[in-house]
């Protein structure tokens, strides 16, 4: 006796061919809230299906929502468990707005510092990409939404990357880049979008070799792979490569006297190129070229996901929005992610210190960087705001300079209004220099706030603050030895003032908690938590300050620098970093005591605080392998991590589980290898503070 069909392929039996074409291609949501939208079918009561943007809060137009800090931040937590709860936030909001699918997270790899997306992803490293990324991920299906992790594959550069193609060796591809996304799909991920670049050559929407010989078939992924808006090239190459959906599925004409004459700007995919799913698909299965029941896998893989998270059932989600418990836990993100980087005793401030907060941007929360993750949240807290509210001292303020103007993915599209706006009520009174420095020389303490400005669509043309911030942080040191500098970076930023300010706090862009976080670290309410999940370094030490590496030649990027991106690449290189991965400092000090391997996977030691003080300490695991002659590999490869709070005196075993990854490498006729010998695993506070050492033979 035949098996009874499933409820999706019930569906799918029952669908014609114009309906299933319905399906696989987005079109105009009638509310207008959803980044992506598909009609559903009404004749057989498939409901309709939402997707919205996603990473840093839920971007649906027109709404507001809870604006987390940037996804780099949450990563610099170096804590997957946070990295759940907000997920699930999101998720929850997502649902409060009638949205079924979240367009996040996206884990590319920093290889690139100056990639105007770098506030969106998580690491330079694989190892931690991987754990931050499963946890938002399950966080995300733990609320019944479904997940997207992006973009799928090797998207390390905004410049060209439309068409850019970025050239990978097989093992750097498996070592480096893809990790992070088959740990989503270890996860369950529901979705995977493709990036927009090309690998090796290939279009990654029209890429078989990725999307369905090693996604779904190597990897086993069952959900649904999407096209990044407008990054459909083909509608054959991508139907027989794997491609599910296509979104959003509708063209969108330039307002321009000729579209025909119109260049779309580097960086903005053809929105006139759409549909390719529709009539096309139709007539490509019509003479054979891409086959039934390819377009039923299509639909099913969509289906299948919609029944996942309840929808086929009509199950209610009521979700939640602008929580208490939301606006605690973006500030709670803020807090963990922020990042000691020097500090010669002037933090945590005394709380009846006169404070001088300079800055263009004081009276302003840094909410995220521009494009599809833009969010507006219903309040938000500026640094003059937050640190008001909890000194006992004064607060004066003093832009000192010119605002620095914000960048966004929309003010370049021509079919859509400007980018959002951060701004608060501030003084009208035109910025001077010398108010500043007056300011800052009258006060017990300045705290001199700066940051970048970067995008999707866009890479930084520097690493240097943009603007007159660092003559303005150089001035206001200047006259006062107790200058606190604040960054709010996408990224990493060169800092050639500082060895004249008593310390530097790396905040990313925290989101709508912006002043309450960055009060409650400088006054010591809470210990800095965060490190620093990316190496800071002059722009001309990193490997890709070679024009061939980054942007490319000819449309080509080399990432011929292989695995060693990153702290792997100083490394390798005995370059001295300005802050090293892994790197930051807590209010308390902690000794660690002597390690110990428990098997082949597993380390445990001590850790204590020393301090009269509670602090948070983040241990980290990295493995060196043995020496081959034949065989290059990185000196070192972080392995794991662990996070821990103790109070003053407290003393802890934290075990500490060892990524394989970290072991292994790939070869290319043998696959995944790990070479016997003797491991050494450091026991560290970044990557170039080793405390413990345990060696594990395999």
């Amino acid at each position: 006796m035949a098996e009874p069909l499933s409820e999706v392929d019930a569906l799918v039996s029952e669908l014609t061919r114009a309906e299933k074409l319905s399906l696989v291609r987005g079109t105009r949501d009638p509310e207008g809230t959803a980044t992506g939208y598909l009609a559903g079918v009404e004749r057989l009561g498939i409901p309709p299906f939402r997707l919205v943007d996603g990473p840093l809060g839920v971007r649906a137009e027109g709404k507001r929502s809870t604006a987390f800090p940037a996804s780099l931040a949450t990563a610099a937590s170096f804590d997957p468990d946070l990295a759940h709860e907000q997920a699930a936030a999101m998720a929850r909001e997502a649902a409060a707005h009638g949205q079924h699918a979240l367009l996040a997270p996206g884990v590319n790899i920093v290889r690139v510092p100056h990639c105007g997306r770098n506030f969106e992803y998580l690491s330079e490293d694989p190892v931690l990409a991987s754990e931050v990324g499963r946890a938002l991920v399950e966080g995300i299906h733990d609320e019944d939404i479904v997940a997207t992790v992006k973009h799928f594959v090797a998207n390390n550069q905004e410049t060209n990357r439309t068409e850019v193609s970025a050239n990978i060796d097989e093992r750097t591809r498996r070592e480096l880049y893809l990790p992070p996304f088959r740990a989503a799909v270890e996860a369950g991920v529901g979705s995977v979008m493709t990036a927009y670049n090309r690998v090796n050559g290939t279009h990654m929407s029209d890429h078989e070799a990725l999307v369905t010989d090693l996604l779904k078939d190597e990897w086993g992924f069952d959900g649904y792979v999407v096209s990044d808006w407008y990054g459909l090239e083909t509608t054959v190459g991508a139907a027989n490569a794997g491609l599910d959906l296509e979104m959003p599925g509708v063209p969108v004409e330039p307002e321009t006297d000729d579209p025909d004459e119109f260049e779309w700007p580097d960086g903005i995919p053809d929105a006139t190129h759409a549909g390719l799913f529709g009539k096309p698909l139709d007539a490509a299965i019509d003479d054979g070229s891409v086959s039934a029941d390819r377009l039923d896998d299509m639909v099913a893989r969509v289906l299948g996901q919609m029944a996942r998270i309840g929808l086929l059932d009509g199950t209610e989600r009521t979700g939640e929005l602008d929580s208490q418990r939301h606006r605690e836990l973006a500030e709670r993100v803020a807090v963990r992610g922020t990042v000691l980087l020097d500090n010669d005793g002037v933090l945590p401030l005394s709380a009846d210190a006169d404070v001088a907060l300079v800055g263009p941007h004081v009276h302003e929360a840094k909410l995220g960087g521009g494009g599809s993750s833009e969010t507006t949240p219903f309040q938000s807290r500026s640094p003059a705001g937050g640190l008001r509210a909890r000194a006992d001292g004064t607060v004066t303020t003093a832009r000192g300079i010119d605002a620095i103007e914000s960048v966004s993915l929309f003010d370049l599209l021509p079919f859509v209004e400007g980018g959002r706006d951060d701004s608060e009520s501030a003084p009208e009174r035109e910025p001077s220099l010398s108010d500043a420095v007056d300011a800052a020389s009258d006060a017990d303490i300045a705290v001199v706030v700066v940051r970048d400005a970067t995008t999707e669509g866009r890479d930084r043309d520097t690493l240097s603050l943009p603007g007159r911030q660092d003559e303005l942080i150089s001035a206001v040191a200047a006259v006062n030895d107790q200058t606190v500098v604040v960054l709010r970076s996408g990224g990493p930023v060169e800092t050639p003032w500082r060895d004249e300010v008593a310390a530097i706090v790396e905040c990313w862009y925290p989101g709508q908690a912006d002043g309450d976080a960055l009060a409650s670290v400088l006054y010591g309410d809470r210990d800095p938590g965060g490190r620093l999940p990316v190496t800071f370094a002059p722009a001309e030490t990193y490997p890709t300050s070679d024009e061939r590496r980054f942007p490319g030649v000819d449309g080509v990027a080399h990432y011929d620098e292989g695995l060693f991106v990153g702290y792997r690449h100083f490394d390798a290189t005995d370059s001295v970093p300005t802050y090293p991965f892994g790197h930051g400092h807590s209010y308390a000090s902690f000794e660690y005591g002597s390690a110990v391997a428990i098997d082949e996977t597993t380390v445990e030691l001590s850790v204590e605080n020393v301090a009269d003080r509670p602090g948070r300490e983040v241990i980290q695991a990295y493995v060196q392998p043995p020496t081959l002659d034949d065989v290059e590999r990185p000196r070192r490869e972080l392995a794991g991590f662990e996070s821990c709070s103790l109070a003053p005196g407290e003393s802890r075993t934290v075990s500490l589980s060892l990524d394989e990854l970290a072991f292994s490498r790939y070869d290319m006729d043998r696959g995944w290898t790990v070479d016997a010998g003797e491991y050494t695993v450091e026991l560290a506070r970044s990557a170039r503070d080793v405390r413990e050492t345990v060696t594990i033979d395999r």
